[in-house]
């Protein structure tokens, strides 16, 4: 078996590393000679050829070797004879200067009886995952293959977690903004539609997680046993808080655009009406001018008493006039 895309390796017994950093080539001998112990194989961008080398060891599925080859697969595990393929998605948001943004890394995984042979497809850090791993070895002591399933599954749902819930925060920071009085400045109610578009991103990697995880749980699976299934009902928990966090700010943005726009065809409203307001007191003056203003005689031509007259009409109509639009509310 040879290998030409980067690999990561470790192999795991009695709850700690033995060996890492081997060649894909060693691994039938390490796990020939330590009959205990688990590898974990990380392939990051392999072609057809590699994949299929590593299938040709493992006697993985070609439909599933076929799937991890091929970019942007859904969220999902599947199973075929001597293996589990699962599909997921590491995220991270990014909420600083500018529109929010969301980074999503897939991740393919055979997982077999001894082995846990992962599909990096982007560039990502290995880093969490090696850490969790790390952090218990009381539990991966007896856990296997289950164990290291279940640190990857927990690193990347509370990646997915912490997203939803900054999304969320950053969504605080724009409510006052949009719910200004008169409605938001196009910038803040443009940086409501980014923060949707990035919801809606994140929804589809993250919204199919529990089915995986309950999936994995299932008997005929036979992976979790008793022991670690608490462990993936706590990750359960967290992919369930995270879609209701999700399905919760989109709810939330929704009302607010909402809002905001009926905030601006109220504003409109007021406009509409104070001009219509003004028209009619400009109206009346420009009646009484224009009446007095014929080319007839009428009461008070050619004097003085006519032209007080008519300066009073027009000062009296319109003022009363601005006077009653004002006590309805409408200047």
């Amino acid at each position: 078996m040879t290998q030409i895309c980067p690999t990561t390796t470790r192999l795991y017994e009695g709850g700690g590393v033995v060996a890492e950093g081997f060649g894909a080539a060693d691994i039938p001998r390490l796990l020939e000679e330590h009959p205990k112990a688990v590898v974990w194989l990380d392939l990051f961008d392999p072609d057809l050829p590699d994949l299929e080398a590593v299938a040709a060891e493992f006697g993985l599925h070609p439909l599933a070797v076929e799937d991890a080859v091929h970019d942007h697969q859904r969220p999902k595990i599947d199973r075929y004879p001597g293996h589990l393929f699962m599909n997921v998605y590491a995220v991270q948001v990014t909420t600083g200067d500018g529109d929010p943004q969301v980074r999503k890394a897939e991740i393919s995984s055979f997982v077999t009886d001894r082995a846990l042979i992962t599909v990096r497809k982007s560039e990502s850090d290995l880093t969490p995952f090696i850490r969790r791993w790390d952090a218990d070895s009381e539990l991966a002591r007896d856990g296997g293959v289950a164990f290291l399933v279940y640190g990857l599954l927990d690193v990347v749902v509370d990646g997915q977690f912490a997203a939803a819930r900054a999304l969320d925060e950053a969504m605080d920071d724009a409510e006052d903004a949009i719910l200004d009085e008169g409605g938001a400045p196009r910038p803040v109610r443009m940086y409501g539609f980014a923060l949707r578009k990035a919801l809606a991103a994140l929804r589809r990697p993250v919204a199919p997680m529990p089915d995986v995880i309950a999936t994995v749980l299932r008997a005929e699976t036979g992976l979790v046993d008793e022991r670690l299934a608490p462990y993936y009902r706590d990750i359960d928990d967290h992919a369930r808080r995270a879609t209701e966090t999700i399905d919760s700010a989109r709810e939330r943005i929704n009302g607010l655009l909402e809002a905001d726009l009926n905030e601006q065809s109220n504003q409109l409203n007021d406009v509409t009406r104070k001009l219509a307001a003004w028209a009619a007191i400009i109206a009346v003056p420009t009646a009484l001018t224009g009446f007095f203003g014929q080319n007839v005689p009428y009461w008070g031509y050619e004097h003085l008493s006519g032209f007080v007259v008519s300066t009073a009409l027009i000062v009296v109509s319109a003022g009363g006039l601005y006077a009653y639009l004002k006590r309805r509310g409408w200047l």
